[in-house]
């Protein structure tokens, strides 16, 4: 009987229930469990808007005037993401009354609604109504509304069945969309003993719609949660002719109006008032009408008060590398050696230092950097622009076209323009996935070049929980292969064939999927006995390496993938002379590095990239490999996925069926968490 195939829209389904079984898990502690619901609930979203989005339209589109890569059965994927979805969200409103029962029970902490008030809180909830929320609200009175209202996407809304006890005749439908970008969605009550009360803001327009309808004639109200999740993926013009930003700005305000992708609505809504918005706002069948609880936009319990829990312990501060430490100069230190940094276990704040000192040293002439994800309030920006300030060239390529970040990049990029920055936007069809810098500097009628490449974004905030490598170097064959890049990339027609010359990095779209594919061939017909692969991937998904992977697997070599997210290889066949061995782990930390290891004999070929093993990377995007040279580090990146192949309490096997069955523990055998390992053997390696 033949194996069925992963379906990547289904894998990454998996993934996101194994973020959700970080929320079951009594071991986790009740604030984190919250947050996991939060970021099950924002995964979720974008999933909605993305993936479904585009395939709702694969369903529409005609097949033969068409580029787009088309999944051969759409609408079955679509079929079978509604029947996973429902049953996740089952899965996920019990998960939240556990969560809430235990809140009670272990830490007296209460989430309130509108009907369990006490006298003074109800005192307090319209006090409050009045002088925070009542001008942020603007009630749709939808029935004498000519055209339907456009519900905004991530947006959540009361929907409010009116009525009058007197007049069963007189009734009314509202929809009141909550503003929880402008007024806290969490808000801790008074008067309320020796335990902790939250009311939530929705909970406290329902509160007073009595005070706010009461002038109408209305003193009998439903009111429940809806939110509609709209397709997000743009329709970018790729004729290289076209005005990049005016596209992208023209996408920006079309994607507020996208089709609906998913309506979630309160299950115990009012069937009528059900009825009355599903034909009012044109929804159909396609639109994933899914039922849930009576809270929506999980994504606020990411930030549910924290100092409402009296014993949670503090994560591991990130620590700076031993090399790194201040006072130093940083680019002196790199003159003796490359330095190997692991976030978010190192301090991501030696790179703002390199770049700070960078721009006052006399000697630096200038500064080239790629920017795809950038901090709010970038302290990489800010090193840059003093950069400029200080007389230094500073160049940028800021990839407009980051999902989700091309308003803040478009942000990013007239900020470094006013400034006197060069800024390049990226490419037709193609994203600047790659994470690159060089710094050149004049000095004693010398030219010293010192760069940095990463696994990860250039980004203070997600360092502190984003798994990545970092690669500080000197090595004149890896800085000349950045500079010719950067030279490509900045020219005014960029022809990506230029980087394939590159001497020692390997690129895409056009290198990187036969560089790999010929390491695996090279294992395969090895007569080394010691042949392996470890391959670390946030997504494995491209049909070409996989299929290679499995003829290796076949041949004998020994295979380990730690996968976090999409993984559409069968990694349980007959036909594999020796075990794939594949686990995912779902900790505290998000694992978000690429790394891979060959291993002919005793001398192991270890690389890290930007890029992942799916056709977007390798086809469409610029990414980076970069092999290790250096022993040490070589043998750190081993070591490090030596200790996440022993990992027995967040490993989660990844099988052809989906199951996220934990790795087994021994039953002598002692729990090993990868990330708190990790941790101790960096903060105890010493440097000579």
């Amino acid at each position: 009987m033949p194996i069925k195939p992963i379906i990547r829209d289904i894998s990454w389904l998996a993934f996101n229930q194994r973020v959700m079984q970080e929320a079951k898990d009594p071991k986790v502690h009740l604030y984190d469990r919250l947050r996991f619901l939060g970021i099950f609930s924002n995964n979720l979203d974008e999933f909605y808007r993305v993936r479904v989005g585009t395939l709702n339209k694969m369903v529409e589109i005609d097949k033969g005037k068409t580029k787009m890569h088309l999944e051969q059965h759409p609408e079955k994927i679509l079929k079978e993401i509604q029947r996973t979805t429902v049953k996740l969200q089952r899965s996920f409103d019990l998960s939240f009354s556990e969560i809430m029962r235990e809140m009670g029970k272990q830490h007296r902490i209460f989430l309130k609604n509108e009907r369990q008030l006490n006298k003074e809180q109800k005192d307090w909830v319209r006090s409050y109504f009045e002088d925070k929320v009542r001008t942020q609200i603007v009630p749709l009175m939808i029935e004498s509304m000519p055209q339907a209202p456009m519900l905004k996407d991530r947006s959540i809304y009361l929907a409010c069945l009116m009525g009058n006890a007197q007049n069963p005749m007189l009734q009314r439908y509202a929809l009141i969309q909550v503003p929880e970008e402008q007024t806290p969605r969490f808000v801790t009550l008074p008067n309320s003993g020796n335990e902790t009360h939250i009311i939530m803001l929705e909970d406290i327009i329902r509160f007073n719609l009595k005070y706010l309808f009461a002038p109408f004639g209305f003193d009998r109200f439903k009111s429940h949660i809806i939110k509609v999740t709209r397709d997000a993926e743009m329709d970018m013009d790729n004729d290289i002719h076209s005005n990049l930003i005016a596209e992208l700005e023209k996408n920006l305000q079309k994607r507020t109006r996208g089709k609906a992708t998913r309506f979630v609505y309160d299950k115990r809504i009012d069937p009528q008032l059900l009825e009355y918005l599903i034909n009012r706002l044109g929804l159909t069948d396609k639109s994933n009408l899914i039922p849930g609880g009576r809270i929506h936009n999980f994504k606020a319990f990411m930030n549910f008060p924290k100092n409402v829990f009296k014993d949670i312990k503090p994560r591991p501060k990130p620590f700076v590398h031993p090399l790194l430490k201040q006072p130093c100069r940083i680019m002196d230190v790199i003159d003796k050696r490359d330095v190997m940094l692991h976030f978010p276990y190192h301090s991501f704040d030696s790179i703002i230092d390199l770049l700070r000192e960078a721009a006052i040293d006399p000697s630096v002439q200038s500064i080239r950097l790629t920017v795809y994800r950038l901090a709010k309030n970038s302290k990489v920006i800010n090193a840059l622009l003093n950069a400029v300030r200080n007389g230094k060239k500073v160049s940028v390529i800021v990839e407009l076209k980051a999902r989700f970040d091309e308003e803040a990049n478009l942000y990013w990029k007239k900020v470094l323009e006013e400034e006197g920055i060069d800024v390049f936007v990226g490419i037709p069809n193609m994203k600047i996935h790659a994470k690159l810098c060089v710094i050149k500097k004049r000095e004693f009628n010398r030219t010293i070049q010192y760069g940095f490449i990463s696994t990860g974004n250039f980004h203070e905030g997600t360092a502190q929980v984003y798994g990545d490598h970092l690669l500080l170097t000197t090595k004149p064959q890896i800085i000349s292969d950045i500079n010719k890049i950067f030279d490509c990339l900045e020219s005014p027609n960029p022809d990506l064939r230029q980087i394939v010359n590159c001497k020692v990095l390997i690129t895409s779209p056009h290198q990187m999927r036969d560089y790999f594919l010929r390491k695996i061939e090279q294992e395969i017909v090895s007569n080394e006995k010691n042949r392996k692969i470890a391959v670390k991937l946030n997504s494995l998904v491209d049909k070409e390496l996989i299929n290679s992977l499995y003829r290796a697997a076949e041949s004998g070599v020994k295979i380990d993938l730690i996968i976090r997210g999409i993984c559409t290889a069968l990694t349980q066949q007959a036909t594999f002379k020796k075990k794939m061995n594949a686990i995912s782990i779902v900790d505290q930390y998000l694992e978000h590095a690429r790394v891979f290891i060959f291993s002919q004999g005793k001398d192991p070929r270890v690389y890290i990239s930007s890029a992942d093993w799916m056709v977007r990377n390798l086809d469409h995007r610029v990414e980076v490999a970069c092999p290790v040279f250096s022993h040490t580090f070589s043998e750190e990146l081993q070591d490090i996925l030596k200790i996440q192949l022993k990992e027995n309490v967040k490993a989660r096997i990844l099988d052809n069926r989906h199951r996220n069955q934990y790795v087994k523990r021994g039953e002598k055998e002692k729990s090993f968490r990868s990330q708190l390992e990790i941790y101790n053997y960096l903060k105890s390696k010493k440097y000579d």
